[in-house]
């Protein structure tokens, strides 16, 4: 019998509980640090919709984000955060789309109160040649004030998934470009073995970092958070 894949877990933002990604999607509506956030917001604006959107890369289901948005931003304010932290390194073509790659292009300018209600899930392409695509989920809305003074809050994120190296069984921090694409292997290295590693056709091997696109392309990070 095959051993289960291990669940990537993430702190949620506001009380710092690392849970499982599907754990986080109900643990916001209770977190208690989270509610008295949301109540003690001092700005005089006045009150606009919020949602919750449950954020995960189509392919690798270990990369995901919970982030919240003011209802009245567009698209394009989603698609500059999902470059920023995790998508961009040549400045590539993108588009949202519901239906997938075949599926009714949307409009960047569209604003998310628009777009976003129960069982809608949009689709972001990022790259039309070595393409990244993000799948996203609205999950909630709430009316209120905002959390930040940007389009965006992070509400959580997985943490940086653990990858042993090829060679011994260290924790691997690494990626070695040549292994992956000539040798199809991993490509993943320690400290100890990446100092020895021969291959520099495809340069220096890279630092992890936390995203999907790492290897693609030209991506190397930093995959940081944009504010």
């Amino acid at each position: 019998m095959m051993s289960r894949k291990k669940q990537s877990r993430g702190p949620c933002s506001f009380c710092q509980k690392d849970m499982s990604n599907g754990g986080l999607k109900k643990h916001f509506a209770k977190c208690s640090k989270r509610l008295e956030a949301i109540n003690n917001v001092k700005e005089k604006s006045k009150e606009q919709e919020f949602y919750h959107l449950q954020v995960q890369d189509a392919w690798r289901k270990e990369f995901w984000l919970h982030l919240e948005i003011n209802g009245s931003d567009q698209l394009i304010d989603l698609d500059d955060y999902l470059r920023s932290i995790w998508l961009e390194c040549c400045d590539h073509l993108s588009q949202f789309s519901i239906g997938g790659w075949q599926g009714e292009e949307i409009s960047k300018t569209k604003r998310i109160k628009e777009i976003f209600k129960a069982g809608i899930v949009l689709t972001h392409i990022y790259d039309f040649g070595t393409s990244s695509e993000t799948l996203i989920k609205f999950v909630d809305m709430r009316k209120g004030k905002a959390l930040s003074k940007y389009p965006i809050y992070l509400m959580g994120r997985n943490n940086l998934p653990e990858v042993f190296c090829m060679e011994c069984d260290r924790i691997a921090l690494w990626l070695c470009m040549e292994c992956m694409y000539e040798y199809d292997e991993t490509g993943f290295l320690c400290d100890v073995h990446a100092e020895t590693h021969p291959h520099d056709d495809y340069g220096d091997p890279l630092s992890l970092v936390n995203s999907p696109r790492l290897g693609l392309c030209g991506y190397s990070g930093p995959a940081d958070p944009p504010y």
